[in-house]
């Protein structure tokens, strides 16, 4: 028996990959600082965990809506309505188990032999593998670091025609920690409004954002219509193993993620949705506590690397992603993550996991302690020392 031939439109997180390396070295007893994972180093909000234990002692532990529940869908459709400065009822919130059903249904929804789908490159691989995954043709658009890893609009421009159906944003980004100007989001906004496609706009990072707010293509003439927003809780609430995330779309999609969602998940756990509105509507001193601390590992960090020889790092606006152009070095980008993990223990993952346009830069999570961070830039100097660069 073989696997079917879609199987092989399905990309891997290299994240994932390189975890399991530096845990087998680490079973060896090296010492291994993990730069690699996308995750929150910080705990759940208490008051969050408060709500999901009483949340099963009050029996939250059954089927719930498929769409979810209609308390935390409202909470959201206020919640996306105040920061978005947009709109939308609790009719247009679709809740799921995490942000990546967000991602595979409207694609499995809307596209399909023939189609084109515009996608960020480098980006979070999902993109590319679900596009390919529904039968439509995976259009990438590189980002440029002189632009703050923003879109090449000359490309996008030219890579639109008749068969693009859906154009994914992602911003703030991974793996770039660039976040897309509001006029670059005017100006795709502008070639795309009148076009029969849609926008999946990525704002899983929508809270991380330093030093500026947050600007969704939803909130511009013509866009509600024709934009799907992503969010979640994992980022801004360290909750990626709670498994909590929604859609905010167009009503006449929502009949049918409801359906794609029926058939697969059935529903998001009920309990988990209770601890979802005690996120949303609680206190949010730990969010923002958050944000500040990634803002000052950021400044450090980046810092860091941009003394190291051969490195040369964008300051992120957003998330919590350095992505530093390693080309100087003169080692190519996937040799030197394998090297840094096996011979610094440092584990970082190579720029091109994320799309060819990748190549030549490497992706490390600042979502580590002040201290690991600071031991990783001494690992690596002494790493390039002994290599002979300086």
């Amino acid at each position: 028996m073989k696997l079917a031939s879609r199987m092989n439109n399905i990309l891997v997180e290299g994240a994932f990959a390189v975890l399991v390396k530096a845990r087998a070295l680490e079973a060896q007893g090296k010492s291994v600082i993990h730069l690699e994972i996308g995750e929150p180093d910080f705990d759940t909000p208490k008051h969050v965990i408060e709500e999901a234990k009483t949340a099963l002692d009050q029996g939250w532990t059954h089927y719930g809506p498929t769409q979810g529940l209609p308390e935390l869908r409202k909470s959201l459709a206020e919640y996306v309505s105040r920061t978005r400065g947009i709109h939308v009822g609790p009719e247009r919130v679709c809740v799921a188990p995490g942000g990546k059903p967000i991602i595979f249904f409207p694609m499995l929804a809307l596209l399909e032999e023939g189609d084109e789908a515009i996608y960020p490159n480098p980006g979070f691989p999902m993109y590319e593998s679900m596009i390919q995954v529904s039968g439509a043709k995976a259009v990438p658009i590189p980002l440029v670091e002189s632009r703050g890893f923003s879109f090449d609009l000359d490309v996008f421009r030219r890579s639109l025609n008749d068969r693009t159906k859906m154009v994914v944003l992602n911003s703030p980004q991974n793996p770039t920690g660039g976040v897309m100007p509001e006029e670059d989001l005017r100006a795709i906004a502008d070639l795309v409004r009148d076009r029969d496609l849609v926008i999946l706009s990525d704002e899983i990072y929508s809270r991380l954002v330093f030093g500026k707010r947050h600007f969704s293509i939803a909130s511009l003439p013509g866009m509600l219509e024709k934009t799907i927003i992503l969010d979640g809780f994992s980022k801004t609430y360290a909750m990626t193993g709670w498994r909590l995330g929604y859609g905010v779309m167009p009503t006449w999609l929502v009949d049918a993620v409801n359906k794609m969602m029926v058939n697969s998940i059935s529903c998001t756990a009920s309990f988990t949705q209770r601890a979802g509105i005690a996120a949303i509507e609680g206190p949010q001193d730990d969010a923002e506590a958050m944000v500040a601390e990634f803002l000052r590992r950021r400044d450090a960090f980046v810092g860091g690397l941009n003394q190291l020889p051969g490195f040369r790092c964008a300051v992120p606006e957003g998330a919590f992603y350095a992505f530093p152009n390693v080309e100087g070095t003169g080692i190519p980008s996937k040799e030197l993550a394998e090297r840094l993990l096996n011979e610094a223990g440092v584990a970082c993952l190579d720029g091109s996991a994320f799309g060819a346009y990748g190549a030549g830069y490497l992706r490390f999570s600042y979502a580590n302690s002040m201290e690991n961070l600071m031991e990783a830039l001494s690992r690596i100097a002494r790493f390039l020392e002994a290599s002979g660069i300086r």
